[in-house]
């Protein structure tokens, strides 16, 4: 395999993930569930109405209180 075609193919992986990634956060969402980012050592939570916050919500809340 040449440095072209490793670069290819690298490509194709990335954008498949990206791809797949994208799609399991929108499943999130609808399924009302916030998906989850980190920025310097602080969460991110977007919400499914798409607001953006540092406050975690209740649902996570819920899964903590639980222990699962």
């Amino acid at each position: 395999m040449d440095d072209k075609e490793f670069y290819q193919l690298r490509d194709l992986i990335l954008k498949s993930g990206n791809y797949a990634v994208k799609k399991a956060q929108e499943k999130s969402l609808r399924k009302g569930i916030p998906n989850v980012y980190s920025k310097n050592g602080t969460l991110y939570y977007e919400l499914p109405n798409g607001e953006i916050t540092s406050k975690t919500p209740n649902v996570y809340l819920e899964v903590l209180e639980a222990g699962l």
